[in-house]
């Protein structure tokens, strides 16, 4: 089993992904922190320690302090970065770290799924040890690239996908494009490319809203509302 640290801030968010963690066959979650001290701390004393998932953002220091920290102090766990950092100094700053990969909140299960699978195969593909050609090399590097979130079609983001699917989801009433461009951050059109492709998934309703001139304005409605 690989053994698994949970880090984030937010002590709900923790539990859901450590959740989603415990599906993925092969793993275990071997506990959870909500802060800097605290990660640092479980590490110090957890029996076996093989991959953390790390959030950016903690009360007392950022993820990277932590990484920066852990591999001070000889922790050689690998990580994975969980966060809603998606500015690219902070990416870069990651990877120069060592982090094996960046998960961009919010996300659903297939992404993380799809993210520690393919550290599965990494692990694989290193376990063999002895010396590498280049082919060997390739499939090593080629074995960090997790393939996208299934179900999309192409040039669609699990990221962007995930942000439209949670405003419907949690919507109290049926929202135009604008409405949830405006809560998303994303532009009017791209809500607008999402909210079809989840109209024709079947996992949103188009409902019109008809007023006093003009064309009816369009507002979708997640599914299970209807």
């Amino acid at each position: 089993m690989i053994e698994v640290l949970v880090v984030d801030d937010d002590t709900r968010v923790a539990r859901v992904n450590a959740a989603y963690v415990a599906k993925v066959p092969g793993f275990h979650v071997a506990g959870e922190a909500h802060s800097a001290a605290e990660a640092l701390r479980r590490m110090g004393t957890l029996p076996r320690l093989d991959l953390v998932l790390m959030d950016h953002y903690l009360p007392d220091d950022t993820g990277l302090a932590v990484v920066r920290e852990m591999r001070r102090r000889g922790h050689q766990a690998d990580v994975i970065m969980v966060t809603a950092a998606r500015d690219v100094s902070t990416v870069q700053a990651a990877m120069r770290h060592g982090a094996l990969q960046y998960l961009v909140k919010p996300f659903a299960f297939a992404g993380l799924r799809a993210k520690l699978e393919a550290y599965v195969e990494l692990r694989r593909t290193l376990d063999g040890g002895g010396e590498a050609e280049q082919a060997e090399v390739d499939r090593i590097f080629g074995a960090l690239s997790a393939p996208a979130e299934p179900g999309l079609p192409k040039g669609h983001s699990p990221t962007t996908a995930e942000l439209v699917r949670q405003a419907l989801m949690n919507a109290q009433s049926p929202l135009s494009a604008q409405e949830i461009a405006e809560r998303t951050g994303v532009s009017r059109q791209t809500a607008q490319r999402y909210l079809k492709l989840l109209e024709r998934t079947g996992r949103a309703r188009l409902t019109l809203k008809y007023g006093d001139a003009g064309r009816p304005e369009h507002r979708y409605v997640w599914a299970t509302r209807v």
